[in-house]
């Protein structure tokens, strides 16, 4: 059940809500909602904001609330969400060098906390998700996360292959972990400014990511299993960056 500081519900106080510039993590509206003077202002705010909107069954906004929704939920973020070209100008003329972290296509909240855990405790500047079938930062989230998610950016991309393009254009060097690569993670260089994809738990990074990244990375099984939790192998590939950084000398900064 979601708690119910994570929400609004009702026409008018979601169109306040986003008015007010609320940090909304997105509108869930019933799939067959009357197009009323209401709703139609709540889909003109939505498209005018931005906001990410989903059409839902009524049974769905039911489970999340049996009060008077109307048709209309909000569901809140426990954070605000950054952009990347917001958060990598700042790191370079901060001098740092810079270590990102991509998630493409992670569903799964305990995952997702855990990986944000150990790239708080790895130095990570920020993580990014796609606004769509991506994880998103609520309280589950953050508790699992042990508080890590409020410290460490996060950023909201539009796609992932999107979002690898603008770090490598400015000057990223893109390392993909995936069964899928002819080289161990060891291999990679990660002590240039660097961004680290993880795929979904599942598929793995999708192909289009794939083709994007400058190196494809994979991590030996030894075991029968045959793949690790995603969270795991984003610590192991996280660590790897540490290790190679602290090797070469190289602070945080």
């Amino acid at each position: 059940m979601i708690d119910k500081k994570e929400y609004i519900f009702g026409l008018r106080a979601v169109i306040e809500a986003i008015e007010a510039g609320k940090d909304i993590d997105k509108v869930l509206i019933r799939k067959d909602l009357a197009g009323g003077d209401l709703s139609r202002e709540l889909l003109a705010k939505i498209k005018e904001y931005g906001v990410i909107s989903q059409r839902v069954p009524l049974e769905k906004l039911n489970r999340i609330t049996m009060k008077n929704h109307q048709g209309c939920i909000a569901l809140l973020s426990a954070v605000t969400y950054y952009k990347l070209e917001q958060v990598v100008p700042s790191l370079y003329e901060e001098g740092m060098l810079p270590f990102i972290v991509l998630l493409d296509g992670i569903t799964d909240t305990r995952n997702f906390g855990a990986i944000a855990r150990t790239a708080e405790c790895a130095g990570v500047d920020a993580i990014v998700i796609p606004e769509r079938h991506s994880v998103s930062v609520n309280g589950d989230a953050v508790k699992t996360s042990a508080g890590a998610l409020l410290h460490l950016p996060v950023c909201r991309e539009t796609s992932i292959e999107e979002a690898v393009k603008y770090l490598k254009d400015s000057g990223f060097t893109v390392v993909g972990a995936t069964e899928k690569g002819r080289d161990e993670y060891t291999d990679a260089d990660y002590t240039g400014p660097v961004a680290i994809v993880m795929g979904a738990e599942d598929t793995g990074i999708s192909d289009g990511v794939l083709r994007l990244c400058d190196s494809l990375a994979a991590i030996p099984i030894i075991g029968s299993i045959g793949s690790l939790n995603v969270s795991v192998a984003a610590g192991v590939m996280m660590y790897e960056a540490v290790r190679q950084r602290l090797a070469a000398g190289q602070s945080h900064e």
